[in-house]
């Protein structure tokens, strides 16, 4: 069980951890140094590595967390309050991410390609706010997840 405990609790770090050194960090520092094109282009690629890592993460998430449910607590009938809220917030910030790369991610990479840079931008700024909703979701997850049984 502690494999998959460790693996969870690395998939989780690595999808919210990325998510916010690139809303925190990375974002303010592209929009004062880096031109339109430059910035639209950074995170084209940025994100093109990261959602590979999402996926992982994701898959991860899903095999380690059912693993430990079924395996140590007998299936979610027996789960405390904090283990479905951890459920059904990570399902949503999936969701979220899933059309975040289906719609607006696969837009922007067309708009670049296509030299429509105003298009692109306007991807950009729905990616913005859908990583600052899931990032939001993903602090509010570990909060729940490591303090939730003592809350």
């Amino acid at each position: 069980m502690s494999l998959a405990i460790s693996l969870h609790v690395l998939a989780a770090t690595i999808w919210v951890g990325g998510m916010f050194f690139a809303y925190i960090v990375l974002r303010p520092v592209a929009a004062r140094q880096l031109n339109p094109e430059l910035r639209l282009k950074l995170w084209q690629e940025n994100f093109q590595h990261f959602f590979t890592w999402v996926w992982v993460a994701i898959l991860t998430l899903l095999t380690t967390g059912y693993w430990i449910v079924f395996q140590v607590y007998s299936g979610m009938a027996h789960v405390d309050l904090h283990i479905h809220i951890m459920q059904g917030l990570g399902i949503l910030m999936m969701l979220i991410f899933a059309h975040v790369y289906f719609a607006p991610f696969k837009r922007l990479k067309r708009n670049i390609d296509a030299g429509d840079l105003p298009a692109a931008a306007k991807d950009l700024a729905l990616i913005r706010k859908a990583i600052a909703t899931n990032l939001s979701l993903g602090l509010i997850l570990i909060v729940v997840a490591t303090g939730g049984k003592y809350l």
